[in-house]
């Protein structure tokens, strides 16, 4: 795994949780006791089910969706479809093989295409023979997504280096400006996260008792679950997971629910602002 540098961002990939995570209070602390009641500032969480009578009838149908990633094996078995991709390299400049060869974005993308068949997914590929990724790249990447309306972008990974929160921040503000929404892990194993931890995002935190079709919105972040698509044979606990997959699984639930709307999305959004994170 790669260390932070000046312009690299420290990639999360698949690791298997050790303990459950903490969530957020109000003022920001850690509150691992008592996870399903709310902070002293914040909403009662409120969980949220593809099968529940709000989403059960989407599908995602025209949801725009990226996923910036390591791209996308199109011939992947999970795989059903993709709408069209673009590779960004370390410097930003882009070019056209968004072909997966290390597999992280392929899981994503499946994912998030398990719960928002319908929706149209883009893969971005920022990685290249390793997994890691510059900052510059990452707003490329970004700015790919606002420039074509599109309305979720995934991002699986992230950098806990403050010093590129600056840069994010403006590129998430012109994905708000174009309609979209980022989504990203906000916490993890004790430290925060960007672009996922800043007010404009969707920060994504990991539940293992959560089934993987539900998220829970709670006090300025949306827990999920951290397991990809089963794989038949292989028991849940053996396959891997961790906080890419929750990203995911929230954006395939956001997706959903902006065919429906966006009422789900608002009221993410709501929560963050509510808990004084925005």
């Amino acid at each position: 795994m790669p260390r932070d540098g000046d312009h690299y961002a420290y990639v999360r990939y698949y690791h298997r949780p050790r303990k459950k995570f903490p969530r957020r209070n109000g003022a920001g602390t850690m509150t691992p006791e008592n996870p399903h009641e709310p902070g002293p500032r914040g909403l009662p969480p409120e969980r949220i089910c593809i099968q529940g009578s709000t989403l059960r009838d989407l599908r995602g149908r025209g949801v725009q969706v990226a996923v910036i990633d390591s791209g996308v094996n199109p011939g992947h078995p999970h795989v059903s479809g993709v709408a069209g991709g673009v590779r960004i390299d370390l410097s930003g400049r882009v070019s056209e093989d968004w072909v997966d060869r290390l597999g992280h974005g392929t899981a994503v993308f499946a994912a998030i295409q398990e719960k928002a068949p319908e929706a149209e997914i883009y893969a971005v590929r920022v990685f290249d023979d390793r997994l890691r990724t510059s900052v510059r790249a990452l707003v490329a990447a970004i700015d790919w997504a606002s420039e074509r309306g599109i309305q979720a972008v995934n991002l699986s990974l992230g950098t806990v280096r403050e010093e590129h929160a600056g840069m994010l921040e403006e590129a998430v503000g012109r994905l708000a400006e174009a309609g979209g929404v980022v989504v990203a892990a906000a916490e993890a194993d004790g430290r925060r996260w960007w672009p996922g931890s800043l007010p404009g995002a969707v920060g994504v935190v990991v539940d293992e008792d959560l089934p993987r079709d539900c998220v829970e919105v709670r006090d300025g972040v949306v827990a999920a679950s951290p397991y990809p698509r089963p794989i038949p044979g292989v028991p849940v606990e053996r396959n891997l997971n961790g906080i890419s997959f929750a990203v995911a699984n929230v954006t395939g639930v956001l997706a959903r629910g902006v065919e429906g709307g966006g009422g789900v999305l608002e009221r993410c959004a709501t929560n963050r602002r509510l808990s004084g994170d925005g």
